[in-house]
């Protein structure tokens, strides 16, 4: 029988994503928090009117980190087992950023984290009880 696999099926939120790499200089590194709400079919992503950020950066480049972590929450999305269906409204709320090691890169790596540990969020733990 085939089951309907809906993402996410119940509202995830303050999921936190770290993707920190040293890899010479400069190194990588994004910190993002965002929720998961159940929404219509598709992606809808938004920043939060009271985003925090955690560390400084111009104002574009604030933007870009936030398009390339919606763009890597929506390449892991598209990148889910057939027949799941995604209706989420995607906030970001939150952001770490640091001077040297953070670039839209990095961001991106992140978004596609936080896809990963919102499914992990969802499934079952395997731990025998």
């Amino acid at each position: 029988m085939d089951q309907k696999i809906s993402f996410p099926p119940r509202p995830l939120r303050g999921v936190r994503a770290v993707y920190a790499r040293q890899a010479g200089c400069p190194s990588d590194f994004a910190d993002v928090t965002v929720d998961f709400e159940p929404w219509e079919e598709g992606v809808a992503f938004e920043s939060s009117a009271d985003l925090a950020i955690r560390g400084h950066a111009p104002a574009q480049d604030v933007a870009a980190f936030q398009a390339a972590a919606a763009d890597g929450i929506r390449d892991e999305l598209a990148a889910l087992e057939p027949g799941t269906t995604v209706a989420v409204a995607v906030v970001l709320r939150a952001m770490g950023i640091h001077a040297a090691d953070s670039h839209p890169r990095a961001f991106h790596h992140a978004g596609r984290l936080a896809v990963r540990n919102a499914l992990g969020l969802t499934r079952p733990s395997a731990r025998p009880e």
